[in-house]
């Protein structure tokens, strides 16, 4: 695995080599690396990895910090297939939805499972476009794209 500049870390009390095995298995591009003993800090482990492309590290080690919102990992999907088939992967085995595209894995790891175009859409110039989108987002718990779209078109009922 090549060392980039910027590469995301999480920590696990004791399920990282887990965690990263199910989300390997759920996105293309990815695998599980290597997972490495740290011999010298008890059952601590090591896990390098690579989730559609972009590298990551994970530790188990006793006493980490809980997840929380404070930092989530955004999956833009290309259609309403893909997104349904990553939050529902997502999902299993003990995640939970939240609202406005948000879930829990797990872990307890958030994601955003997002469509491609929403931040385009609610960063359109015009208000009235980007204030229909917004509106209609904090409606939803699993986006539907479709519904966004039409939010945006300003064809919605």
């Amino acid at each position: 695995m090549t060392i980039q500049k910027i590469t995301p870390f999480l920590w696990y009390s004791e399920e990282a080599e887990e965690a990263s095995a199910f989300y390997a298995d759920i996105f293309p591009d990815s695998r599980v690396v290597r997972v490495t003993a740290v011999t010298s800090a008890g059952s601590t482990k090591l896990v390098e990895f690579v989730l559609s492309g972009q590298p990551f590290f994970a530790m188990s080690s006793g006493g980490g910090d809980s997840f929380n919102h404070s930092v989530s990992l955004v999956v833009s999907c290309d259609d309403q297939e893909e997104l349904d088939r990553y939050w529902n992967a997502l999902l299993e085995g003990g995640g939970s939805p939240e609202a406005c595209g948000w879930l829990k894995d797990r872990f307890g790891v958030s994601w955003q499972i997002v469509p491609s175009d929403l931040i385009p859409m609610m960063s359109d110039p015009d208000p009235v476009k980007a204030t229909r989108v917004a509106e209609a987002m904090m409606k939803m718990v699993k986006f539907d794209a479709a519904t966004l779209r039409a939010a945006y078109s300003g064809t919605t009922d």
